[in-house]
């Protein structure tokens, strides 16, 4: 019904005309507990349907005023006025035609809460879906806690109606999205509860609760907790969920699995869980949100020095470059670049990353026109590090493009993002000055030289201590020495060195003499 409609005379005047005769029905006035022998049920019945059928036809949020009836009508002792009365208020909710904040505020909280403890099972999912819609407001959570609605959840998670079961997991859920509630969930015993459901048949009542599970385990005080149920019970549950055929799943277990590993002892009991087998599973997916979730558990697994021997032995860094090549996501890039810095720390990394397709999927994201400048950021500072590895200047060199170094140069100059200008000057700097290289940056020595200038002007010393390095290595090309004779930047090295000389002139004139 469009709003014209509703606030026609006559529309406004049957519903007002509803809603007092429903005031004056004695049966929803007593208490639960009073028996209304002069009411017939089918009378009460039949008002009920009237009034929530009408209201049902409202396309807008319901005005307050018409929202007094729900609480009478859910206090009604009949099984059949609660089943509609509680149904009617879903649809409300779910439909957002009534305020939630409203819902609490005309006391229909308290009528729900006492019916998730209904011999009903309809009764109880209807009331129970109602809780879990309420609890998605910050105000309402502390309501429904303070109201002391958590045990009869925790209840109900535990029912053996899949529907009721699904509804209260999903309340739970709802109740983590703040530390305070979750806080009061924790000592009340949701955590052994949830992670049971972890193993439930219900593909909704698994994602429910990992999902509850991994907002707990952003507070690393409820870790002890989390880890502490016998025998790794957790942590194996949600390496089975990683191989679960429903990929939300997969993904969320994958996401609380990271959030724990910030504990190095969990880290520990995973690799010793042997997690390397259903993570590697999940790299390989074709879905990237599936994909983003493994790098990431991957990525901190990779910060644990122990733990990367290990990986690079499963071949985890040619599935990371494979992953470069192949998607797009700024997630995923940047996660691939934080695993491969550190998996290259050692000797058989370095290696590793020789052997497969990382630099060339680093130098992809560098000149892809979706790449942002925090992930080039990030691409670059991978860069800078592996040319730091004799082993890996040249394969850098080897695998360089004439598009790769444009690239390189532009962010060299970019001196409002300083470390984007160093690191890429940095890899320019180390570039091995064979045949096949200067010939990608002979078209470039002009624009080179212009960067170089500003370093050397720049008062960080790092930036003229690059710009010395770099000259010192562009010069082993005849053609750039020859283009430095009498330039301004030749100039600039020559004060630069003179200021220098003098700076050390004066250090050794005070120089204090050894301590004996």
């Amino acid at each position: 019904m469009s709003r014209g409609v509703l606030n026609s005379p006559f529309t406004l005047q049957k519903i007002t005309e509803c809603i007092k005769n429903l005031s004056r029905c004695s049966c929803l006035r007593r208490k639960r507990a009073t028996v209304a022998s002069y009411i017939s049920e089918q009378h009460e019945r039949q008002a009920a349907r009237a009034l929530l059928n009408h209201l049902d036809t409202v396309d807008y949020p319901l005005p307050v005023a018409l929202l007094e009836p729900y609480t009478a009508l859910l206090l009604s002792n009949d099984m059949e006025v609660q089943r509609i009365t509680t149904l009617s208020l879903v649809h409300l909710l779910v439909k957002n035609k009534v305020s939630k904040e409203q819902v609490i505020e005309t006391g229909m909280l308290m009528p729900l809460l006492e019916m998730l403890q209904s011999g009903d099972p309809t009764v109880q999912c209807n009331s129970c879906q109602c809780i879990a819609s309420l609890a998605s407001s910050d105000s309402n959570r502390e309501a429904i806690v303070s109201a002391e609605g958590v045990i009869p959840l925790l209840v109900l998670a535990k029912s053996y109606d899949p529907r009721v079961q699904q509804n209260a997991v999903c309340a739970l859920l709802n109740l983590t999205q703040s530390e305070r509630t979750m806080g009061v969930l924790c000592q009340e015993g949701a955590i052994p509860v949830l992670a049971l459901l972890l193993q439930s048949s219900n593909y909704e009542v698994q994602f429910y609760s990992c999902s509850a599970l991994s907002n707990i385990a952003t507070v690393p005080g409820h870790h002890p907790k989390m880890l502490g149920i016998g025998d790794r019970f957790l942590l194996k549950s949600l390496l089975t969920l990683m191989s679960s055929s429903v990929q939300k799943n997969a993904s969320q277990a994958c996401r609380c699995l990271q959030i724990l590993s910030g504990n190095v002892v969990t880290q520990e009991q995973l690799m010793y869980l042997n997690c390397v087998l259903p993570l590697k599973a999940l790299l390989c997916s074709a879905t990237p949100p599936l994909t983003e979730s493994a790098i990431a558990l991957l990525s901190e697994l990779a910060t644990h020095q122990p733990n990367r021997e290990g990986l690079v032995n499963e071949g985890l860094v040619q599935v990371i470059g494979q992953l470069l090549l192949c998607h797009r996501s700024s997630s995923i890039i940047n996660h691939s670049v934080v695993t491969i810095t550190n998996l290259s720390s050692t000797s058989e990394g370095q290696q590793a990353v020789m052997d497969s397709e990382c630099v060339t999927g680093l130098l992809k994201a560098l000149v892809s026109s979706v790449t942002s400048e925090e992930t080039v950021l990030c691409v670059t500072s991978c860069l800078h590090h592996l040319t730091s590895w004799d082993l890996l200047q040249s394969h850098l060199a080897t695998n360089i493009t004439p598009e790769h170094v444009s690239s390189l140069v532009k962010f060299s100059a970019q001196m409002d993002n300083l470390e984007l200008s160093y690191r890429s000057a940095s890899i320019i700097s180390k570039l091995k000055m064979n045949e096949h290289v200067i010939q990608l940056l002979t078209p470039h020595y002009a624009a080179i030289s212009e960067y170089l200038l500003m370093y050397l002007k720049n008062q960080e010393v790092r930036f003229q201590q690059l710009s010395i390095v770099t000259l010192c290595n562009l010069k082993k090309d005849r053609e750039f020495s020859v283009l430095m004779i009498g330039s301004v930047l030749e100039k600039q090295l020559k004060r630069v060195h003179a200021q220098t000389e003098q700076t050390r002139q004066l250090l050794q004139a005070i120089q204090m003499p050894p301590s004996s």
